[in-house]
């Protein structure tokens, strides 16, 4: 069943082969061509209710979800992210948060210092909110929508916490476009197996095994390979003021 995506497949065990959870997965792409009809407001409460059921770290919760349901807010969502035309078609969109706010709450409710306030807590919240979307989107794809994550909502924090009235401790991981699919996605291949599971112990990745990625993906010779686009991608500077806001919005990241 990942044969197509690793160019490679461990071996599934027989009771695994057939499992319907584990070959959507396998089969899963990301969606960013919409049928006009998006999911209703019942479909995506169940859907954040679902996504909340991710564990978190320490029990503590630290990740809240927005449903863009307001036309006005969704329009404003959408102008700030419009370097990515298809959103535009997208007729739904979440945006997760990490929110370390409510920790804190609960420490004055209770008369408690709060002695852990360093990096640990900005990254607790963040991976809170990270595992939160993967489970939103598991269940929406076994639910027949398609959903593709969008990381350059990060690109406009302080429009997006304004839009949103996010305060301080509680910022945007990521959005997310919700809808079913007007089309079928093509299975983006990944880096193989062998380059990313390690066993025991990790192993550097391999020159050869990034360029024999490269061949397997290229769709055409005038196409630059995954790791020269990537390369190029990353030579230029970005989020160089994400640091910046989050200690503006009150965490300490020493």
């Amino acid at each position: 069943m990942f044969a197509d995506r690793f160019g490679q497949a461990p071996t599934v065990p027989e009771a695994l082969r057939e499992h319907r959870i584990l070959n959507n997965i396998a089969r899963r792409s990301s969606c960013r061509a919409f049928a006009p009809q998006g999911p209703d407001t019942n479909t995506l409460e169940t859907l954040c209710a679902a996504a909340l059921c991710a564990p978190s770290k320490s029990d503590l919760q630290q990740r809240d979800i927005v449903i863009v349901s307001d036309a006005a807010v969704l329009r404003q969502l959408k102008s700030l992210l419009r370097a990515q035309a298809w959103i535009e078609g997208a007729p739904a969109m979440v945006v997760f948060l990490a929110n370390n706010r409510r920790q804190r709450q609960v420490q004055d409710l209770h008369g408690q210092p709060f002695p852990n306030d360093h990096l640990d807590a900005f990254f607790n919240a963040s991976l809170d909110a990270g595992i939160a979307l993967a489970f939103f989107m598991a269940a929406a794809e076994s639910a027949g929508l398609g959903c593709c994550p969008i990381s350059t909502i990060r690109n406009h924090l302080d429009q997006v916490a304004e839009l949103l009235e996010l305060p301080d401790h509680v910022f945007p991981v990521a959005g997310l476009a919700v809808g079913y699919p007007a089309q079928a996605s093509a299975v983006s291949p990944r880096l193989s197996l062998n380059a990313t599971v390690h066993h025991n112990r990790f192993h550097e990745t391999r020159p050869e095994q990034i360029v024999g990625y490269d061949a397997r993906r290229l769709k055409d010779d005038k196409s630059p390979g995954w790791s020269e686009a990537k390369a190029k991608m990353y030579a230029a500077p970005q989020r160089t003021d994400f640091a910046e806001f989050i200690r503006r919005i009150g965490f300490k990241l020493d």
